[in-house]
């Protein structure tokens, strides 16, 4: 039987464009309102605020994670290549801004490590290519600590054109110059990517790939905090590579470690993965999170300012934190264009792991978000803060976790966050003077337990899936070896040629029938299946396009036994010398029969089958050179006399068939070519002559 499909009412496309471009142009108070209301999700949910339910989860929460947001962006400054002010300045915009503009109710954004490393390496090579010398080891300057001051050792100035004036800028005024271009940049990548609803970007980037990238990530990290940890002093390496030119420096300088940096790293390594691993055991047991990497920081700057480490063992410390906020300065446009290529993955980046943390929260406390917004709102949370002196942000898991299970229920704690942060900045900023690098090194390496444990899921990786696991190692590896810009390309590159490999190469089978049903599985596969007698059927398991037709037509005529134009050239060459021995007069053919006995021998192998059926229940497409495949062995084995039968098409397979004149001009023979189930295919086969 042959189903009728239904008739498609045509769309005028073109007044549906203009319709909405009317409704888009529009201006109403209603329109107005509602957009703000969008725009700023905080106008819908804080008006509905339930203050006794949600206060004190919400305080609880807002924090501790100030108090874990403090010693962590102190620390990853030295991932950024940027003064620890600049990290406070960072965590403390983007809560504020992602409080007004954010969708999601748990996520923690502010600085993170992943970023903070893909920034830091875009200010290196920036720094280097301007003459300035990237050991960042100099005797931290003293004073008021004010940040217009450079170290003497960096007496290298470039002339920056500021609001018209030529001035010369230091070290750190050019840092932090491309470190603010970079951040607007990418936070107008965001908001472009919104605007043109560009977020189906994040697809191409598989949990395999963004594993093995931050994998990869980490070990940069790591290789990068350890002359750090053992205090020596060896320049900053780039470009591709860095990591094994890191390690030869630091195996080449490992004589001149600092005893007493080894010794407090050593120490405060021990004490914070004790805390961490004692955290997880009886995590359902505390109310809230040990303030490990707090203690730790207050510990190490009171043991390190009264024992005077600095001056004594030459320890690296932090140096001057000033308070207060610097004046806001507009991001200097001749450095954008030197980093606009930089921005695009530190955007992607960013806001993939910004949305894809949004909906892991969402689905899991039953709520929605709206991706187009969450970028809009990561967009601008780089875009405002780049004004003041802030750089790249993001969602982090980890501040994440720890808010959900500290009793978190709506942004509200992240204003908590951004006060705690504020009160560092105005008053208790100076008193890390003394603090270590070292320790603020052991937190980093420390907060990488998480994604450095994900060597011990390559096993059962492997075991899900070897195509994935193979994405995660050469992610991870690019990442590492290379960079991370390439490394992620790499891995994006290799996930989509894993596909197409995928789909050039599928499983093809011939199915037999289950015994005493209508179903037929793989023959490989499944113990007692029956062969369907003068039958074949064949499946192939992708979409059939010009990639995989060769490889289509290779599979079937091996699992067939019967390539029809080999067989059909042997019976034109036995066919000519037939009637080249008629010719002659010679009424026994070339085998030595008679004229009557030589239909016997026109096919020299025999044929055991006179159907072929396709499930082509896997097809998803076809293409034109797919539809061409299909109706090139539809004519071949015709000639052979063996009929070609589809099962299983989807309507747009059917449709592409249709349109290439599979079934001919009036479609008259289509109900003998096509059904809807294996099973009457074989049934049909079954009754022809």
């Amino acid at each position: 039987f042959l189903m009728e499909r239904k008739t498609r009412v045509k769309i005028n496309r073109k007044a549906i464009m203009v319709a909405k471009l009317r409704k888009s142009c529009s201006c109403t108070p209603q329109k107005l309102k509602n957009f703000l209301m969008d725009f700023f999700p905080v106008l819908r949910w804080l008006p509905k605020y339930r203050c006794k339910e949600y206060i004190w989860g919400d305080i609880m929460s807002g924090l501790v994670i100030g108090i874990i947001l403090v010693p962590q962006a102190i620390a990853y400054s030295l991932l950024a290549g940027l003064k620890p002010i600049y990290s406070l300045y960072t965590s403390f915009f983007a809560n504020i801004i992602y409080f007004l503009m954010g969708t999601s109710r748990h996520v923690s954004v502010g600085i993170f490590s992943l970023i903070s490393l893909m920034v830091g390496q875009v200010v290196d090579r920036e720094l280097l290519l301007a003459g300035f010398d990237l050991n960042d080891d100099a005797p931290p300057a003293s004073g008021d600590g004010s940040l217009q001051n450079d170290n003497p050792s960096n007496t290298t100035a470039f002339n920056l054109t500021i609001a018209g004036i030529n001035a010369e800028c230091g070290k750190e005024c050019y840092a932090i110059g491309i470190a603010t271009a970079l951040t607007f940049m990418a936070g107008v990548y965001q908001v472009l990517m919104g605007i043109f609803r560009l977020g189906f970007v994040s697809m191409y980037l598989s949990e395999s790939v963004l594993d093995g990238f931050a994998t990869g990530a980490s070990l940069t990290i790591l290789t990068a905090q350890v002359k750090y940890l053992i205090g020596i002093k060896i320049p900053r390496s780039q470009g591709h590579g860095m990591l094994v030119i890191t390690w030869i420096n630091i195996f080449r300088n490992i004589s001149q470690a600092n005893i007493c940096d080894v010794i407090t790293s050593a120490i405060c390594i021990v004490v914070l993965v004790t805390a961490k691993e004692i955290g997880d055991r009886y995590k359902h047991k505390l109310k809230f999170p040990l303030p490990t990497e707090l203690v730790v920081i207050v510990v190490a700057t009171l043991v390190s300012h009264y024992g005077k480490l600095n001056e004594v063992y030459a320890s690296s410390v932090s140096g001057a934190i000033p308070t207060g906020f610097i004046p806001p300065k507009v991001p200097e446009f001749n450095l954008m264009l030197r980093v606009a290529l930089d921005a695009l993955p530190l955007a992607i980046v960013s806001f993939v792991f910004t949305v894809s943390l949004s909906e892991m929260f969402a689905k899991k406390y039953a709520y929605t978000i709206r991706a187009n917004q969450e970028m809009f709102a990561v967009g601008f949370c780089n875009i405002i803060p780049s004004f003041f002196h802030s750089f790249a942000t993001s969602a982090a898991l980890a501040k994440t976790l720890v808010k959900t299970s500290t009793g978190c229920q709506t942004q509200i704690s992240g204003v908590i966050s951004a006060m705690v942060v504020l009160l560092v900045l105005l008053f208790l900023a100076p008193l890390f003077y003394s603090l270590q690098k070292c320790v603020l090194a052991c937190i980093i390496i420390v907060s990488l337990r998480g994604a450095l444990r994900k060597f011990r899921d390559v096993p059962a990786r492997y075991c899900v899936n070897k195509v994935d696991t193979l994405v995660w190692v050469v992610t991870m590896s690019a990442s590492a070896l290379v960079s991370t810009e390439i490394g992620l390309l790499v891995g994006i590159v290799f996930s989509m040629l894993c596909i197409i490999v995928r789909t050039q190469r599928p499983r093809t089978a011939l199915l037999g029938q289950i015994q005493d049903t209508s179903f037929y599985e793989d023959d490989l596969e499944y113990e007692n299946l029956s062969p369907v007698p003068k039958v074949k059927i064949f499946r192939f398991e992708a979409p059939l396009y010009y990639a995989n037709r060769n490889y289509f037509l290779k599979s079937l005529y091996r699992l067939t036994n019967l390539d029809p134009n080999l067989e059909a050239a042997r019976r034109k060459k036995y066919e000519k010398k037939e009637k080249q021995h008629l010719k002659k007069g010679n009424h026994k053919t070339a085998n030595g029969l008679g004229i009557g006995e030589t239909t016997l021998q026109l096919v020299p192998k025999e044929i055991d089958f006179q159907a072929l059926v396709v499930d082509c229940s896997s097809i998803s497409f076809l293409d034109t050179t797919g539809v061409n495949t299909l109706k090139e062995i539809l004519k071949d084995y015709k000639n052979l006399n063996i009929s070609v039968l589809l099962a299983c098409c989807n309507p747009s397979v059917i449709d592409s068939l249709k349109r290439g004149g599979y079934f001919g001009k009036d479609f008259g023979c289509m109900q003998e070519m096509l059904f809807y189930s294996i099973h009457n295919a074989v049934l049909f086969a079954k009754d022809q002559k």
